[in-house]
């Protein structure tokens, strides 16, 4: 399936263009997200997706085919395979961006194909995750391309060398079901609805029959 996004950030071009390609510093803006190595070029890490009560973890790489600093466009391919399933998830995502009002206007195309449990939803849904998707993930990177990093302190270890910084806690999976309640909720609502417009039909159709078998063995009985 072909989803078309917009967003836009509040920083000029040449800034949002290198800030897009830090891998490490865009990736706590993506839902599940873990970037294990990057070289430039390649990443390689997870994603990893809750269906209900089940937590599917895709693993596998991104390349940028193509990193176009002139016309500030990129393509990036991305494949990962689920690590207990025979789930797939492949998308070509291209981006490009153009100044707007003194920010950036950020164009995203992605083809995306998905097979195992989180395909069950349909292009509808789907869609619909990727807007939310897409809009949390433009507020998050905004919000880390206007604030100032915090100045960091070192602390002297036992032997006054300085200690290492911790490293990222565990991103929390993206859970599928809550980030399309709504749409999902409709769904539920409109087989609902069907259901019961069935029993309704099937309950009134189990009462005629009755009364004609009562008219009938009635009449019998006469």
């Amino acid at each position: 399936m072909e989803l078309q996004h917009e967003f836009t950030v509040p920083v000029p071009v040449d800034e949002a263009w290198p800030a897009l390609l830090d891998i490490e510093r865009v990736a706590p803006c993506l839902p599940g997200a873990t970037v294990e190595e990057y070289d430039g070029k390649t990443v390689t890490g997870s994603v990893k997706v809750k269906v209900g009560p089940v937590t599917v973890t895709y693993r596998g790489t991104a390349v940028f085919e193509e990193q176009d600093e002139a016309a500030h466009r990129m393509v990036l391919v991305a494949s990962g395979r689920e690590t207990r399933g025979q789930g797939t998830a492949r998308a070509t995502v291209t981006a490009e961006l153009s100044g707007r009002d003194g920010g950036t206007a950020v164009s995203v195309r992605t083809d995306l194909t998905v097979t195992g449990r989180p395909a069950q939803f349909g292009r509808g849904v789907l869609a619909e995750v990727g807007d939310r998707l897409v809009s949390q993930f433009a507020d998050c990177l905004a919000q880390r391309l206007t604030e100032r990093p915090p100045a960091t302190e070192e602390q002297p270890g036992e032997e006054g060398t300085a200690t290492a910084p911790a490293g990222p806690a565990e991103p929390e999976p993206l859970d599928l079901l809550h980030v399309a309640g709504l749409p999902v909720a409709k769904r539920a609502a409109a087989l609902a609805a069907a259901l019961a417009a069935l029993t309704v039909v099937a309950l009134r159709l189990r009462r005629r029959n009755r009364s004609r078998s009562r008219s009938r063995h009635g009449g019998r009985r006469r």
